[in-house]
Formats: structure tokens, sequence, C-alpha cells
């Protein structure tokens, strides 16, 4: 187990971060300027992503790419750095077509879609002709728990029909997206059938007659440009085609959609925690207070020190998450399971973490959008809850802890010393 980069993937991260420092950190001032004007996405995108694929940076995130799909095929443990290196700026994915939630939108695709929806949807995706969102949270149910979702989908001759209302649906206000991956309860519930087998995922063109985008939803008054929007799906009519994957496997496949996304979200994050980290220590060496720098005072020096320990801590538990995908079917799938939920929970505690501290040395700057470090934040105290709250998945990594204890019961008795034991020691010979 050797999560040291591979030389592949340091000259890769070598040519991506200066990509970033060349391009895309001088075109930054640019970005937020165009967004806050309501152009978005901003004129120079598609010159800056041309230019990504031109030099190779393109759709580095899947491994099962196929030699006519334009990528690179790294395993998830070879792009683990370079979503760290992307995470910094976050609006850089999208230049490397490594944005989510197309990243999960494309793996599901490569996955499950057939021929003529491979064509229709994929490729666009794969060539950064088009954007995509995943539709499943709701506002009426804890959508924490999928078999609660009520977006319903039905038969209907050579259609399928879906009525519901999604929200927080990333990327849907983009205006690119084109595609929207719809989770479903399937109607009328098939006789028993489990309750994790019950809803179907939809192909639903995002001008289908019937999606209504509603809003585009602030997360913590911070409002996303690409949107984490309010859907109302009234009466949306598709071919039946537009099926992915097998009726009422919906819960199945979104499953499998989460592991890889999940250790790209907590590498994008653990890369904004290192420049939060940068930045308070150089503005730790820089501003003085009473008399002293701010590097002199033992709880500064504390709250660097913990950041860079919880840092390298959260990492290496990703690539260790990101090893074991890698591993396919030789690793027990539910512990697999257990590291992915693992991950979720040390991401986002760790952001709220670093980034608290980092905007407590920089004081008032630090809640101004002069640094990233608010928006960081903003997106760290999201992180709870997105893709699952912590609490679902703390319970996930209990409920492997207490399966694997099960199958040792009673081993743990040989470890006790009680008083029958010491007065008779058993003899050596």
């Amino acid at each position: 187990m050797d999560f040291a980069p591979s030389a592949r993937t340091q000259a890769l991260r070598a040519r991506l971060d200066a990509f970033l420092e060349r391009y895309l950190l001088p075109h930054n001032p640019a970005w937020h300027q165009s967004v806050q004007d309501g152009v978005y996405p901003p004129p120079f995108l598609e010159d800056l992503k041309t230019l990504a694929r031109e030099e190779g940076l393109w759709n580095l995130f899947l491994p099962g790419l196929r030699a006519d799909e334009p990528g690179t095929r790294l395993t998830h443990l070879e792009y683990a750095p370079l979503a760290e290196s992307m995470g910094r700026l976050p609006w850089a994915a999208e230049v490397f077509n490594c944005s989510a939630p197309d990243t999960g939108n494309i793996e599901l695709l490569h996955r499950f879609a057939s021929p003529a929806q491979r064509a229709q949807w994929l490729q666009p995706l794969l060539e950064g002709r088009m954007r995509s969102a995943f539709a499943m949270s709701e506002p009426d149910v804890a959508s924490s728990d999928p078999t609660n979702l009520q977006t319903t989908v039905h038969r209907e001759g050579d259609a399928l029909v879906l009525n519901g209302r999604k929200w927080f649906i990333t990327g849907a206000a983009h205006p690119h997206c084109r595609l929207l991956i719809v989770l479903c309860r399937n109607t009328p519930a098939e006789d028993g059938a489990s309750p994790h087998a019950q809803h179907s995922m939809v192909l639903v063109p995002r001008d289908a007659p019937g999606v209504q985008v509603l809003r585009n939803i602030a997360v913590l008054h911070h409002h996303a440009p690409e949107g984490h929007c309010e859907i109302l799906l009234q009466d949306v009519r598709v071919p039946a085609s537009h099926l992915l994957g097998a009726w009422g496997a919906g819960f199945a496949m979104a499953q499998a959609r989460l592991g890889p996304g999940r250790v790209h979200h907590c590498m994008r994050t653990i890369g904004q925690c290192e420049l939060a980290l940068q930045l308070a220590a150089e503005r730790a060496l820089e501003r003085r207070s009473f008399g002293k720098y701010l590097s002199e005072y033992a709880n500064v020096q504390d709250w660097l020190a913990e950041s860079r320990i919880e840092i390298d801590q959260a990492r290496l538990l990703v690539l260790q998450a990101a090893w074991m995908l890698d591993q396919g079917e030789a690793l027990p799938a539910a512990a697999v399971r257990a590291q992915v939920a693992a991950i979720k929970v040390v991401a986002a505690r760790l952001q709220s973490r670093v980034l608290d501290r980092a905007i407590q040395v920089f004081g008032a700057m630090g809640l101004s959008p002069d640094t990233p470090l608010a928006q960081f934040w903003t997106w760290g105290r999201a992180l709870h809850f997105m893709d699952g709250p912590d609490e679902v998945h703390l319970r996930s990594v209990a409920r492997h802890e207490l399966a694997q204890a099960r199958t040792r019961l009673g081993a743990g008795s040989a470890w006790f010393t009680t008083p029958e034991q010491m007065r008779a020691p058993p003899r050596i010979r």
C-alpha cells in the first residue's frame, strides 16, 4: 500500500499547477467580475478549456475511459493529487472538464448508458460541450434516507412521466446544462420489492416541457453561478428509452456513483485547506498585534500546527480510500463503503476547523471577499450535509465496525485478566 504519487502523477500535477498559475490565476479577478456582472460562464472560459485539452489536461478523473474517448485514464489514486490542486481555485475544475456533478454523471453514463444514451449525452459531456446535474435531494423529506424520496415516475405507453420537486441541485443553473439525471420513486410500487429496489434513474433534458427551475438557492448567502437549484417536475414526459440502467436499480446506481465523487470532493477540500493554511501562516508572519507578530503567540502557533497535522492525516485517509477503490473486487465492498463514508466526515470537519482558524488569524479581512477564506468556509459547512449528513456516514462506519466485531465475538475475552487467571497461571511446559 504505497500512496506516493507515481512519476506520471507528479508530471501531470506539475503541468496542471503551472497551467493554474500561468493561465487561471491571472484570470481569477476577471472571472469574479464577469460573474458579478451577470455574464456566466465568462467568455474566456472556452478558450481556457480548449487550451487545457490541447495540453492533455482533460478528463483526468475516469479510470475506465475507452481508447477512443478523450482523457488520461488515471486511477483514483493517481487523480487524487490533481483534484487537490484544482480545489484551490473553485472554478478551475471546469477548465479541465473535471467538475462535479459532471464527473459523477459521466461515470454513471459510462457504466450504465445504452449506446444511444452514450451518443446523446455521454459524448458531449466527455468533450465538454455541455454540462449536467444530478437531481436527488428533495425539500419535503429527509433525503439522507433515499428511500424517502417522493418524486415519482410511471410508465405510460412508450413514455415515462415524472412528477415531483427537487432542491439543492448543483449545476442546474449553468447555461450549458442540458441534462438532469433524476432519481425517482417507481409507481405503482412493486409488491414485495425491497425499499432499495423501488427507485429508478431517468435522463431528463433540461428543456423538457414541465421542467421548471424555480430558484437558485443561496448557500449561507453565497450564490453559486452554476446554481444549487430548486426544480419542479410537473408531468414531465420523456421517451421510455431515457431510463438509465434497469427499472428499480436507481438506488444501487446512486451508491455506485458516490464513491469516486467523494474522493474528488475530499481532495478538493484538502487543496482548499492547504491554501488556507498557507495564507494563515503568511499572515501570521506579517501582522503585528500588541507589539508582537501573530506568529509569536503560542495559540496561533498551535492553530498552525494543528491544521498541518489534521490536513496530513486527512490526506492519508483519502488516499487510502482512493487506493481501495482502485482494488475493485479484491477488497470487500463493505470495507470500501465504510472508508468512503469515513473520509466524507473527516473532510467536512477538517475544512470547518482549518478555515475557522485561518479566518481568525486574518481577522475581519477573513470575512470579506478579498480572500477565498469565507467562500471556502461556506463550502466546508455545506460539506457536512452534501452527499449525506455526517451522522449518516458515522452510522455507516459504526455498522461496519459492529459487523466486524460480530465475526470475532468472544475473541476479545483472551485479553481479560481475571482474579482466577492470576491465581492459576498456565504452565509453559
